[in-house]
């Protein structure tokens, strides 16, 4: 079995690696290139987009793929869709792999919007000095707060425009609540920013802006694709074993459907 991962996110890695020299199985990674220095998975990696839903497709067909897991960030969006086109059109059977968003606790002040504008609009209500953690992407939204302060982490450098008062560091997680607990204190931090991004690995500025009683805005999340989709590693290798053994996922096949998954607390 031919599978391409979607991937550049900690479950894409987990996945692949679960994968990688298992009988029966030939994984490719593709990772968007958006990182300088990306953490790679095992075996297989392409690096860079394809071209859209046509380049998407001419690979797929050119490489024989019969399953593709899309493992992106949940904030991928664009990607997601074009997975979704491109199997569709080749009929290689797709599974999404998204882990699930987070779920406010006891003590969590969370403000959650629909996207960046929204954020925006709502931080001079909240507070002055703004650690802002959304990406590169959303960053353009924040440039005209100029009586705000804002720290800044990504894992490369942003590029312009950028807001007037900001401070930049750099860091690729996970983090832990201390390292998070003490950052927030050296820089007076009084609301945080984020995506609803899920997981473990940047969870800890939550436990830490909870601690200190920071209000959170919360970007939501794009509606997900209606394909099978499951929300852990271990779903994903069953259902491509799965398939493997049944010979029914070849281009033109059925998958088959995913078990259903329970939701994720959150933290």
């Amino acid at each position: 079995m031919k599978v391409l991962v979607l991937g550049g996110t900690g479950q894409a890695r987990r996945l692949v690696a679960a994968l990688h020299g298992r009988p029966g199985f030939t994984v490719t990674s593709s990772l968007a290139g958006r990182v300088a220095v990306p953490a790679l998975p095992p075996g297989d990696v392409r690096i860079g987009g394809f071209g859209g839903v046509d380049g998407l497709v001419a690979w797929l067909r050119s490489n024989g793929t019969d399953a593709v897991v899309d493992a992106t960030h949940p904030f991928a969006a664009g990607m997601s869709a074009n997975a979704v086109a491109a199997t569709t059109a080749t009929g290689v059977p797709l599974l999404s792999l998204r882990r699930p968003g987070w779920t406010a606790g006891p003590g969590d002040r969370w403000h959650r919007v629909p996207d960046a504008a929204a954020a925006a609009a709502l931080l001079p209500a909240l507070g002055e000095r703004v650690f802002l953690t959304t990406g590169h992407g959303d960053l353009a939204a924040f440039a005209a707060l100029d009586r705000l302060w804002f720290l800044l982490r990504c894992v490369d450098p942003p590029l312009a425009p950028l807001p007037a008062r900001c401070h930049v560091v750099l860091g690729r997680g996970p983090f832990t609540a201390d390292s998070e607990r003490e950052l927030l204190r050296e820089h007076r931090i009084d609301v945080l920013v984020t995506r609803d991004s899920g997981g473990e690995m940047t969870a800890a500025k939550l436990v830490a802006a909870r601690e200190l009683g920071v209000p959170v805005v919360l970007l939501d999340r794009p509606p997900a694709p209606d394909v099978p989709a499951v929300v852990t590693v271990e779903e994903a290798v069953t259902w491509l074993e799965a398939a493997a053994q049944e010979g029914r996922v070849t281009p033109g096949g059925t998958p088959p459907a995913p078990r259903a998954a329970a939701p994720d607390a959150g933290t």
